[in-house]
């Protein structure tokens, strides 16, 4: 009778089973050394799908606001500034202007809203503001529009050349104090031009500071010679205002017709002295 089964292929399935079970073990216990205590979540992610509509329910971009332009206020115009007098000579040069309905009287370098005066000519001033040179013309006494002309006085010429306006009113002198006619301190307020051929100023100076005017000349036979001033004095205050500025000497000879009594301080040498007028 021939046997079911080879007892030599049984050993081998069952050396081949053994070792299966072996690496089997061997496996299990690789898994238990290396895998950690605590599991790992695993998480799948996912992306939420965008819902589609067939109309544009709100813009992805927020709009943009529109800019805004800026109005840039213009501080003044040259128009704004009249003309009214004009003294212009080598080393000075002094205008009187009107702005919004007031007179200023401006030296070199001295500015009104903003316009510096630069310079001027014979019947022109010269003003920069911003980088910018504006040109004012003269105005006519008769009119507040236009232009006129006023010529600089050379000391060459000042003692020779007339007023052609007529000159009326006279200084009479009391002794103690001179009475002037208003009237004849009406024409030249108004005739500045005459008051520059008749009389002249400097600006005297201790350092920066300005300590009056010295005149320069008096023209013989004028109403400024009997005033009792001469060359070389100098005019320090009226009526108690002191001469520290240009504007300070031309506010005050303009109104000085306000006044029934002007008292003029002036030094005469090393002396000190006082002038005294009665306005009539």
């Amino acid at each position: 009778m021939k046997p079911l089964f080879n007892p030599q292929m049984i050993k081998k399935l069952i050396g081949i089973l053994i070792i299966l079970l072996l690496i089997k073990l061997l496996w299990f216990s690789v898994e238990v050394a290396f895998t950690p205590v605590q599991g790992v979540n695993h998480t799948e992610e996912r992306r939420a799908k965008p819902l589609y509509y067939r109309i544009k329910l709100t813009p992805n971009d927020a709009p943009v606001p529109p800019k805004r332009t800026k109005v840039v206020k213009q501080a003044g115009s040259i128009k704004e500034i009249k003309l009214l007098a004009l003294y212009h000579a080598p080393d000075k040069t002094v205008v009187t202007v009107k702005y919004k309905g007031k007179s200023k009287v401006l030296a070199k370098g001295e500015a009104v809203n903003g316009f510096v005066l630069e310079g001027a000519g014979s019947n022109f001033a010269l003003f920069r503001k911003n980088g910018k040179v504006y040109k004012v013309t003269l105005l006519k006494p008769e009119s507040s529009k236009g232009s006129a002309t006023i010529r600089p006085v050379s000391s060459n010429n000042r003692g020779d050349q007339k007023s052609t306006s007529a000159v009326e009113g006279e200084v009479i002198d009391m002794g103690d104090h001179k009475i002037i006619d208003k009237s004849l301190i009406d024409h030249y307020i108004k005739n500045l031009d005459d008051t520059y051929k008749n009389i002249g100023i400097k600006e005297v100076k201790k350092g920066d500071k300005l300590e009056g005017f010295r005149i320069t000349f008096v023209r013989r036979g004028s109403p400024f010679e009997k005033l009792g001033v001469k060359r070389g004095d100098i005019l320090k205050s009226v009526n108690g205002q002191e001469l520290t500025s240009y504007n300070a000497a031309f506010e005050a000879y303009k109104h000085i017709d306000d006044t029934p009594n002007v008292t003029l301080t002036i030094q005469r040498g090393n002396k000190e002295m006082e002038l005294e007028y009665e306005i009539n």
